[in-house]
């Protein structure tokens, strides 16, 4: 189930037949089912002291979206979350299986990569902070004054200039509420232009590091004088 939020709380949207429809969103994907039972009805102040994802981006570049949120109450939040709308967009093409598509693929979101029990790795770990919700990422309790690092590692497969809105919760069912210290909602938003062709780059042959820019051009080789 998809849940969008509004004013700090999570509200349901729709329901997904399965969690492969989720490909299409590629936002969080199909997570470890993590909810907040009894929930306390608590507002809960918060401050979002660094936000950041670059207003130039291009087709294929990998970049990153990144949210430092701090607990600015006197009470512990029970789950700080962050919600993100959208990574994805609707498609009107006619006869998709899914019309969520994606305009950044999720490499990995937010929390440490769960070790594994056995000898593979998946291509694109998801990361610690996945949750039932394909759009929702939670960190776990934060104490007062303590701050949490949310952090997005992306891929823009979509040009064009698109809109992410974000908000910041305290729990996963609706009952934990956030503020600003003003009183305002704690939301955000950031607008990235996406160019249709990715940035130049090369392999630099003295450090096998791929570097921005075009290939230097080998030098002509000069005739000998005769």
């Amino acid at each position: 189930m998809t849940r969008a939020v509004r004013e700090g709380k999570l509200f349901p949207t729709g329901s997904l037949a399965a969690c492969g429809v989720a490909l299409g969103v590629l936002a969080s994907g199909c997570g470890a089912a993590q909810r907040n039972a009894h929930e306390a009805k608590l507002a809960y102040t918060v401050e979002v002291v660094h936000a950041r994802f670059p207003a130039k981006q291009a087709i294929a570049h990998d970049t990153r979206l990144a949210l430092v949120v701090r607990n600015a109450g006197v009470r512990t939040i029970p789950n700080v979350a962050v919600t993100l709308d959208s990574f994805y967009y609707t498609s009107t093409y006619p006869h998709l299986s899914a019309n969520k598509r994606p305009v950044w693929i999720v490499n990995t979101g937010p929390g440490a990569v769960p070790t594994r029990p056995v000898q593979t790795e998946e291509v694109n770990p998801p990361g610690g902070g996945e949750t039932a919700f394909v759009n929702t990422w939670a960190l776990g309790a934060l104490a007062p004054g303590g701050s949490r690092t949310f952090v997005w590692r992306v891929t823009p497969v979509k040009a064009g200039v698109h809109t992410i809105h974000y908000t910041v919760s305290a729990g996963l069912d609706g009952n934990a509420r956030t503020r600003l210290a003003g009183g305002g909602r704690a939301i955000g938003s950031f607008v990235a232009q996406v160019a249709p062709v990715p940035p130049a780059t090369h392999v630099n042959p003295e450090t096998g590091r791929v570097v921005a820019g075009a290939p230097p051009v080998p030098a002509t080789p000069q005739p000998s004088a005769q």
